[in-house]
């Protein structure tokens, strides 16, 4: 596979992996790039839309990439914070008084971004489709009683931190997150990013794929009750993507469709010093609870929003920070060597952490760096 794009010469060794995961680790279509000092050094791209190959990926193509949504709930908070509207420390109920039910009154923003509230789902049945009317759902979070004593330990609220984090933002700034960011990123520096997706922009979007062992329904049962609500309550199936219902909600922690270019830039904007100061950027990527995550069971350090390096998961820099999708995409910023990089694709992986994909990536972004 030729990819289309181009990677300056310095970094040849990602661009070589980037060929090598649809040869050897199973991509059908994917993104990738590079943004170095403001400058997108990797711009590549290649394979298919489908799984039938019948619709080549093309430049402007994009795709669900899942968590990696919650790298940009993260900034949109961050500028909150840059315009003075709120600040981390606040509690949640200064601007959603009803939050406060049954001991959460003592719920920052930034306890609630580090996935430490207590609300990683619901707690009584529930469907997929009650994640799409975000006001019921919001009041609903917002009446229940955390599964644990908010503050004490972090577990990770896969969806439901995109309805409780979109209510907050829309309480705070007034206008939905969705807006927000066309608005206030996407428009202005001409990235192909929304949460959702309009029905006019369907010709551009990848068809998710996942393995038959990706399939939440097959999922153990030896949970946590704080696992089994995030979940089993309700199950999130690969494929929703593929729905028009998914595609028509907003959830800033999951349906965010973009491509490997657009994020590269965006945070590759936030590692060359750009949209945010550094003191915000400081407070954003500060270390806001680490430990065993409680429903992701491995080692997680958080900060207000931002996944901060753990285990060597973003490569040799302590100070990197992202997020990571459901099925293999990243966002990653080294603010010390002021790059970004960004992964999409179309064909989930079964690793929680650690895609062998995004493992390579990585690596090779690091060898190229070391010879820079």
């Amino acid at each position: 596979m030729s990819p289309g794009g181009q990677a300056a010469p310095a970094f040849a060794a990602v661009a070589k992996v980037f060929e090598e995961n649809f040869a050897a680790r199973g991509d059908v279509g994917a993104a990738l790039a590079v943004v170095r000092d403001g400058e997108l050094v990797v711009d590549l791209w290649g394979g298919t839309l489908d799984a039938a190959g019948t619709r080549p990926w093309r430049r402007d193509s994009v795709v669900n990439v899942w968590s990696t949504t919650k790298a940009v709930n993260a900034l949109c908070f961050a500028l909150l914070v840059e315009r003075g509207l709120c600040a981390y420390d606040d509690p949640v109920t200064r601007w959603w008084p009803e939050f406060g039910a049954h001991g959460k009154d003592g719920v920052t923003v930034a306890m609630l971004l580090s996935h430490q509230a207590g609300l990683c789902s619901f707690t009584d049945p529930a469907v997929v489709e009650d994640f799409y009317d975000q006001p019921k759902a919001a009041a609903r979070l917002a009446a229940q009683a955390p599964l644990w004593p908010p503050g004490s330990r972090s577990g990770y609220h896969a969806i439901s931190i995109g309805v409780l984090a979109g209510e907050l933002f829309r309480r705070v700034e007034g206008r939905s997150l969705g807006r927000f960011i066309l608005e206030e990123l996407s428009g202005p520096m001409g990235l192909d990013l929304s949460l959702g997706l309009p029905a006019s922009e369907e010709a551009r979007r990848a068809e998710m794929i996942a393995p038959p062992e990706l399939a939440t329904s097959n999922m153990a049962v030896d949970l946590n009750p704080s696992q089994v609500a995030a979940y089993t309550n309700p199950v999130i199936e690969p494929l929703l993507p593929n729905t028009a219902a998914w595609r028509a909600c907003e959830l800033s922690s999951a349906n965010g469709f973009s491509n490997a270019q657009s994020l590269a830039r965006l945070f590759g904007a936030v590692a060359a010093g750009g949209l945010l100061s550094a003191a915000t950027l400081a407070q954003a990527t500060a270390l806001r609870i680490s430990g065993v995550d409680e429903v992701l069971g491995v080692p997680a350090r958080w900060g207000a929003g931002f996944l901060l390096n753990t285990d060597g998961l973003y490569g040799p820099e302590p100070a990197a920070f992202g997020h990571s999708g459901w099925g293999g995409s990243f966002a990653v910023v080294d603010p010390v060597r002021r790059v970004a990089i960004a992964y999409t694709m179309n064909r989930m992986g079964t690793d929680l952490v650690g895609d062998p994909r995004d493992v390579a990536l990585i690596a090779a972004l690091y060898e190229d760096l070391a010879r820079a």
